[in-house]
């Protein structure tokens, strides 16, 4: 048993049509009060002076306002009793009168002596957490609640609605035995990503049929056995590198996931954010070394969605940007497998942002174009013309293999010898390395440095602006002029 002087009980309270009293009315006071009429609580506000909001709901008829210094006997017909006054020892006596007829207080200017405490509350629809420190560090509680507001998508709210419209259902079509494994299904399914993508119609519809569908198993159990519900796949963008560059929904599916599926592009510590449960598999493609073919990883996500399982298929920067990620979805597509894409940094926004190097700026570049450097047959067949030209800037997805076809023909295009480049070797990440130089001698520059992680070359003048912009500091960074 705890011996802490904090030791309290958390409870959420049903106070709609209940009495409460708030004897004061500022800032705090206007607070509780304001939450208190969303809860359908008859408030009575006792206070010489109020403030604007109290005021003008008092004015409204949404509480009585009694515009005097308190008295003990207030506290009488009360369920709850907030003690909020500016005076402390108006504040006692209203508490030591509370507790003389029953009734549990609240002092604001002194939570050892309170009977409960208000916690800092995130809401979300139905959904509600509150954060306590018991007392011992409500700014610390309020600076967590300000944290979790961000992690949390308002969508958990409309989850809540959802499963609170089926609650009473659930209960008359399902056993007690089946309701807790048909729920953990639903919030882990893809009827939770429907209401979580915004599409709620859709996932009501869905919510009615498995419904249906289980009671129906159920009913006709044992005397047949259920396939399998059929899986989904998240395709997940994993970003550049650095794990504070994923999205709040990536990392949400990636906790979620049965088992992932990773290119090499992926960076260690992101892979290690899926759930150490989860079946990890490699089929990454680094230049020509293929783990596993296109073809048989799209059989494979499949395959897996199949048995049922949550396919995390997570790759390197956006999946749409040289990720093959559109193929990926069509073979999905026409299996008839669910699925949803989570888009994430592209390599060359992440890359170029960690290196100093705006990808536009009015003075520089009024244009951007993303190319694959990627070897085809041994060559790299592209309108070089068209990209050899001044006022844009160029970024080369996997260009260290071609680095010398590159360079050479951009010269033979038009540009300058001096023109400004940039490789960044590892980028956003602690090991990253930015090596600078022009279309003449990049490719003897990136020769001389041993790095084999996933490089990115960026040909323009704004590569000019890197000295002036350069902000991070990681340990390999060996840039050069």
């Amino acid at each position: 048993m705890s011996n802490s002087t904090y030791a309290s009980y958390p409870i959420s309270l049903r106070l709609a049509d209940q009495r409460v009293l708030m004897v004061g009315a500022g800032r705090v006071a206007t607070r509780r009060v304001e939450r208190l009429l969303a809860s359908g609580t008859h408030v009575t506000v006792v206070a010489p002076v109020a403030s604007d909001a109290i005021r003008a709901w008092a004015e409204a008829g949404a509480l009585e306002w009694l515009a005097r210094g308190a008295r003990p006997d207030d506290v009488a017909n009360c369920v709850l009793v907030f003690a909020a006054a500016n005076d402390s020892r108006v504040n006692r006596m209203i508490a030591d009168a509370a507790r003389s007829a029953g009734v549990l207080v609240q002092q604001a200017d002194d939570a050892q002596a309170s009977d409960f405490l208000v916690p800092a509350l995130i809401e979300r629809g139905p959904l509600q957490i509150a954060v306590s420190s018991d007392g011992a560090a409500p700014t610390l509680s309020r600076r967590l609640r300000a944290q979790l507001e961000t992690w949390l998508p308002r969508a958990y709210g409309d989850l809540a609605t959802l499963a609170g419209e089926f609650r009473q259902r659930v209960r008359e079509a399902l056993p007690s035995a089946e309701r807790a494994a048909f729920w953990q299904q639903v919030f882990d399914g893809p009827i939770a990503e429907k209401v979580f993508a915004g599409r709620y119609t859709e996932a009501q519809i869905d919510l009615e049929a498995a419904m249906t569908e289980a009671a129906a198993r159920v009913a006709a159990q044992p005397l047949a056995e259920s396939s399998p519900p059929v899986g989904e796949v998240y395709l997940v963008g994993g970003g550049p590198g650095d794990p504070d560059l994923l999205t709040f929904r990536a990392l949400r599916l990636m906790q979620r996931a049965d088992v992932v599926l990773y290119d090499s592009l992926v960076a260690p510590a992101i892979v290690d954010l899926v759930p150490p449960e989860a079946e990890r598999i490699h089929v990454g493609k680094r230049a020509e070394r293929h783990t596993l073919p296109q073809p048989d990883i799209n059989t494979l996500m499949v395959d897996l969605a199949r048995e049922g399982k949550r396919v995390l298929r997570l790759k390197g920067g956006d999946p749409f940007v040289f990720g093959r990620g559109g193929e990926e979805i069509a073979q999905l597509a026409e299996s008839g497998i669910a699925f949803q894409v989570v888009p994430g940094i592209t390599a060359a926004n992440g890359c170029a942002a960690y290196a100093g190097i705006p990808l536009t700026h009015r003075d520089y570049a009024q244009s951007v174009i993303f190319v694959t450097g990627h070897l085809k047959a041994g060559e790299l067949e592209l309108s070089w013309a068209e990209l050899a030209r001044p006022g844009q800037t160029v970024v080369f997805f996997m260009g260290r293999r071609a680095l010398d076809t590159i360079c050479r023909e951009m010269r033979h295009h038009g540009l300058a010898d001096d023109w400004p480049v940039a490789m960044v070797i590892d980028g956003t990440t602690q090991n990253q390395q930015l090596i600078v130089g022009t279309l003449s001698d990049m490719p003897e520059r990136v020769a001389a440095v041993d790095a084999d992680g996933p490089a990115l070359l960026i040909v323009g003048e704004v590569v000019r602006l890197h000295e002036k912009l350069n902000w991070f500091e990681p340990r390999g960074d060996i840039s050069s002029g």
